[in-house]
């Protein structure tokens, strides 16, 4: 039995526990943050969200620019190079029967603006891309490569005795006909076809970067290529680096020779 003493100095059960159990409670219970504090993490929630928005619009931007922008492009393409793949074959069906043409229908015209022809580049791609007339965003971002027609310079035709047969597509997006421009050397083989000629090129200088203000490349006799008198060139231009505008990536080639297109449209070896 305990004491007198003890007995008078013991409180009774749970007189003490009571506030230390509350102190305990007060001590655990989280503060509430400051209003700056509440307002700085709100900035930053909302900043976070924008920017998470913007890279996901950001990348269905590079999505559009480097993936859909193809498949539309390559749509177009192949539809026009269908069609001039059928005026072809229509105008050579009238020439070998010219009397099985109805008198009141009138005779396939050819615009260059429809496609001059087939580039054919075993080295950079194996695909052959439709030549049309002009080098602008609504030309070029049908898939296809183009002549210059006056802006800058005016581009000599693959027939012509002499002069520089220029041209220039896309490096990415709406087709990238001239992705792999990087893959041609010199000896390299680039190939024209139009409906009755292949024109048969060998590539002669490259130059990896020049300005894109630097017409001079484009010139009858591009002397920057090391060409000192007139001949029958041929030029490719595109934008460097990939994925860029920056500068211009040129390739040059010089005609080696001609080869009729004979009724089976046999390639040239250089094709084979």
């Amino acid at each position: 039995m305990p004491s007198s003493t003890e007995s008078a100095h013991e409180a009774p059960a749970g007189q003490d526990q009571e506030p230390e159990a509350q102190k305990r409670s007060d001590a655990a219970a989280p503060r509430r943050p400051s209003r700056t504090v509440r307002i700085v993490a709100g900035a930053v929630s909302v900043v976070g969200e924008l920017l998470i928005t913007a890279g996901v619009v950001l990348g269905l931007f590079v999505v559009y620019s480097l993936w859909w922008t193809n498949v539309l492009a390559d749509r177009e393409a192949a539809r026009d190079s269908d069609a001039v793949r059928d005026l072809w074959e229509e105008q050579e069906q009238q020439e070998g029967d010219p009397g099985g043409t109805p008198a009141d229908e009138p005779p396939p015209v050819f615009d260059p603006a429809d496609g001059l022809g087939f580039l054919h580049i075993p080295a950079m791609t194996g695909t052959d891309i439709l030549v049309k007339e002009g080098t602008g965003d609504d030309v070029l971002n049908g898939g296809v490569a183009g002549y210059y027609a006056g802006e800058p310079v005016e581009s000599a035709m693959p027939w012509d005795e002499e002069g520089n047969f220029s041209l220039a597509a896309h490096r990415d997006g709406h087709g990238a006909r001239f992705h792999n421009i990087h893959r041609i050397e010199e000896g390299d083989a680039i190939v024209f076809e139009t409906k009755d000629t292949w024109y048969i090129y060998k590539v002669y200088a490259i130059l990896p970067e020049t300005s894109r203000y630097n017409t001079e490349v484009l010139d009858p006799i591009p002397e920057e290529s090391g060409a000192t008198e007139a001949g029958r060139y041929i030029t490719l231009t595109t934008c460097t680096p990939i994925r860029t505008s920056r500068y211009r990536y040129i390739v040059w080639g010089e005609l080696d020779r001609t080869v009729p297109v004979d009724e089976n449209r046999t390639p040239p070896p250089e094709l084979s």
